[in-house]
């Protein structure tokens, strides 16, 4: 498992938008964009794949994780990701989860190793 775990659990050094931002491959980025804008119908451009992660919150994100409800309260409670929060799991985390059950399962890995503690 990768060190850089979104809040909502999202492997953020697997996501298509964080490589092709790494690789600086324009063609990588049109093709996130248009796989993107299918995927969630929003209207997605090659310059909105432009991310570094979830977590450091300088450099660049994606456009949504400005608005993003978890990212902003991850930040506000200086947690790792929602896995290390005290009111894991809230109902904004449990509705995005329907979508991301992957990353569901990431979270709930890293709890299990938390509690283990």
């Amino acid at each position: 498992m990768s060190d850089l775990i979104a809040f909502c659990g999202i492997d953020c050094a697997g996501c298509k938008g964080f490589i092709a931002t790494q690789k600086a491959d324009p063609k990588m980025k049109k093709a996130v964009a248009e796989e993107w804008s299918k995927e969630y119908g929003h209207p997605f451009k090659p310059e909105d794949i432009n991310c570094l992660g979830c977590a450091p919150s300088d450099g660049p994100h994606l456009a949504y994780c400005d608005v993003c409800e978890i990212r902003k309260c991850g930040i506000q409670k200086k947690v790792q990701n929602c896995a290390y929060c005290a009111e894991y799991k809230c109902g904004k985390l449990e509705k995005y989860h329907e979508i991301a059950p992957q990353a569901k399962g990431r979270l709930e890995r890293i709890r299990k190793r938390i509690n283990k503690k």
